[in-house]
């Protein structure tokens, strides 16, 4: 083992110091990484699915499993284990030509993605080894060269990455050939083995009449009953796969908590029977997830993911006996890249609960307002529209749909003169006294805090520039090519359609919803989750209108679909890590550019505060912290190791005392019982209105002085994220 070190170490000099020259100092480095990399990626990967067909597909997801897999799973964990110091950090006379960091040395990570990737391709393309293999032993030798990596780091690293890319491509051809037979059989036989290929990845369904049968009839020949298993079965397995992968997302710990998760999170310590802004249901889940899971961000957000699949899960079953299977796989991939859904199966805020109750109640109604519909049937939507009040406000919204319903579809009138549906009204009353039992006791704070944030309060005054900031959001986070197509099967059916009865009860479980928010962007500003209830019905009319078009002989579906997933999978990906754009333009988003940033560095913030508070802590007495914001307030209680653990009973962080109810924190205990106390107070600059302005005018009265200190800078990737002022209190009076 001596004799390999030395070894080792005297290969590491000879092309690291002796091998030195001005041409190799420029163009080693760009070896390692450059702007053109992903760029170049990304255009080889279409060109591979563009003419490659099934085999080039096959490669290209190939290559992204196996090497983010390998990267982030093997080389990383084997890196932690053998914790070896990079030769920068042991060497005194180590040239180092790149970025310091400190990951460990064993093995070379941009070895074994090279060897990884040249294995892939020689599997599926043979002659690619004699571009793939020179380029990856060039950027072997420059890890070496520049002084990151030991020799015997990339020879690990080669054989590794060129091992698990060979294992893991076998692994999965292997796996497919016994469940492929098993769960796929008519796709197995078209398509025996994932090594190789046959031109056409899936074979095309059996054909399938215009318009599919009616619940109770039947479905038709065998052949189509099959097809429909394995799009059934299909569709399982991309939900669970999409949310175990949520979940090894969160875990990562990518991003933190947004201010509105750690300040329901706070909710959820206080139990009660409703609060400020939101009823009492996302405070509930809360508590139980972080029972589960402790109280980490992976704690507060465990749902999320779950609750995304369940949604897949009763869309695709829905659809499978209501229109087909294969219609209902393509809804799940629509969700799946749209922006506005993905992020949603991240962040646990009251959207996806509220989303997931009007998608149950839709789901349910839908039974319910059939010929056979029974009076359970309508318990059962009552029951999901009570679980979506106690979720979110909008589900009042759902009673005018169920108006429209009723208005565009004769035949569904005749439930209204029998229990049902006043059943089902009466089960969201139910549901809904705990809300009104708590708003009572405070003056109805929630009717009033409701009725300001939609400017209710407000003279009319049309302001065009909210509508085009409304329906410029909602472009991008429906996904452009989804969102036109949303709007073309909406006044396609609304001229053409309406006698289809499922076209006519999606469009009105969605439609009002989304155009009373439009019509209330020409007055004041609307947030574009705001009509997240509204997007799987509407998404639902789409896919059946086009289904049936394809069906009828429309040649250009496909590749509106094809577009439409491209663009929405790669936004989402770089929704999930905006790191990601440093690798394709060669430097990071611009702070107040970075969608991320709400979600990014409270950590930071919580241990700026703490120092803080402990330098004022050396001058004997008691300090607490006051927050001139919920969010801040909340996210130091969550971040701040001593303050989430005083949580409810001996609060470390308040918000600034108010006179009137801004926000929950006014219905608990302040700090105006810790007299003679010292306090620090933290608010955040607005970076539209750096003008500096004083302390809240509460603690200028409430202590003996009152101190700013100067200017913290939260950092990101080395760019200011957030500036915080904090003032020292000394002396509450």
């Amino acid at each position: 083992m001596h004799w390999l070190q030395n070894l080792d170490l005297d290969l590491f000099r000879f092309i690291n110091l002796e091998l030195a020259h001005p041409v190799l100092d420029l163009t080693m480095p760009w070896f390692a990484g450059n702007r053109l990399f992903f760029p170049a990626v990304i255009l080889t990967g279409l060109i591979l699915i563009w003419k490659g067909g099934a085999r080039g597909l096959l490669c290209v997801l190939m290559l992204a499993l196996i090497v983010s897999m390998g990267d982030g799973l093997v080389c990383n964990t084997i890196k932690q284990a053998i914790g070896r110091e990079r030769p920068f950090l042991v060497l005194p006379e180590a040239r180092c030509l790149l970025g310091k960091g400190n990951s460990g040395s064993m093995p070379s990570s941009h070895a074994a993605n090279w060897f990884a990737a040249s294995m892939v391709m020689l599997i599926y393309y043979r002659r690619s080894l004699w571009i793939m293999l020179p380029v990856a032993l060039l950027v072997s030798f420059s890890r070496i060269y520049n002084g990151v990596h030991y020799p015997s780091d990339v020879l690990v690293g080669a054989v590794l990455g060129a091992g698990y890319a060979a294992a893991g491509v076998w692994s999965l051809d292997q796996l497919w050939a016994r469940l492929g037979r098993r769960w796929f059989p008519l796709w197995w036989q078209r398509f025996p083995s994932l090594m190789n290929p046959p031109r056409q990845l899936l074979p095309e369904p059996e054909e399938e009449p215009a318009f599919p049968p009616k619940r109770g009839e039947p479905v038709g020949p065998a052949p189509q009953a099959n097809q429909d298993a394995h799009w059934l079965r299909l569709g399982y397995l991309v939900i669970i796969l999409l949310v175990v992968l949520r979940w090894l997302y969160l875990a990562g710990g990518t991003i933190q908590l947004s201010e509105d998760e750690a300040y329901q999170w706070l909710w959820s310590k206080h139990p009660d029977l409703s609060y400020y802004s939101k009823p009492p249901l996302i405070a509930y889940s809360h508590w139980l997830s972080t029972h589960l899971w402790g109280d980490t961000a992976f704690g507060v957000r465990f749902f999320a993911p779950l609750i995304a699949g369940l949604l897949g899960i009763l869309l695709l079953r829905f659809f499978a006996r209501e229109v087909n299977a294969r219609a209902g796989f393509v809804l799940l991939l629509i969700i799946t890249a749209t922006p506005l859904m993905a992020v949603g199966a991240t962040l646990m805020t009251v959207d996806p609960l509220s989303v997931l109750f009007w998608t149950a109640a839709m789901l349910a109604g839908w039974r319910a307002a059939q010929d056979k519909g029974t009076t359970a049937d309508w318990a059962w939507v009552g029951l999901w529209m009570g679980l979506g009040f106690l979720s979110k406000y909008t589900a009042l919204f759902q009673l005018l749909c169920w108006g429209v319903f009723f208005w565009l579809w004769k035949p569904a009138r005749r439930h209204l003169r029998r229990p049902g549906p006043w059943l089902a009204l009466f089960i969201l009353l139910v549901c809904m006294i705990p809300v009104l039992l708590w708003n009572s006791q405070r003056d109805w704070i929630t009717v009033t805090h409701v009725a300001e944030r939609a400017g209710a309060d407000k003279a009319w005054k049309l302001t065009p520039r909210y509508i085009g900031e409304f329906l410029g959001s909602e472009l991008f986070l429906l996904n452009p090519v989804f969102f036109v197509a949303t709007c073309w099967a909406t006044f396609a059916f609304w001229r053409q359609n309406r006698r289809n009865p499922k076209l006519v009860y999606f469009f009105s479980m969605g439609a009002p919803l989304f155009l009373v928010y439009l019509l209330h962007s020409l007055k004041s500003r609307v947030l574009p989750n705001w009509i997240a209830p509204s997007v799987l019905p509407l998404f639902c009319l789409m896919v059946i209108y086009w289904d049936t078009r394809w069906r009828l002989g429309a040649v250009r579906i496909k590749p509106w679909l094809a577009s439409g997933l491209l663009f929405g999978f790669v936004v989402a990906g770089f929704l999930h890590d905006t790191n990601l754009v440093r690798k394709v333009i060669g430097f990071y988003l611009p702070a107040h550019l970075d969608p991320l940033r709400r979600v990014r560095e409270w950590d930071q913030v919580a241990r700026l505060v703490g120092g803080a508070r402990d330098e004022l802590l050396k001058e004997g007495k008691p300090v607490f912290i006051i927050g001139g914001h919920y969010g801040i307030v909340s996210q130091i209680t969550f971040h701040l190791p001593e303050a989430r653990e005083g949580v409810p009973e001996s609060p470390l962080v308040y918000y600034v005392t108010s006179a009137t109810p801004k926000n929950q924190f006014y219905f608990w205990p302040g700090y105006t019982s810790r007299k003679g106390d010292n306090a620090i107070f933290v608010t955040e600059l607005n970076p539209r209105k750096p003008r500096m302005s004083p302390p809240p005018a509460a603690l200028l009265e409430e202590f003996e002085s009152v101190t700013e200190t100067e200017i913290r800078d939260v950092k990101y990737n080395g760019n200011i994220s957030r500036q915080l002022r904090i003032f020292v209190c000394r002396g509450l009076r």
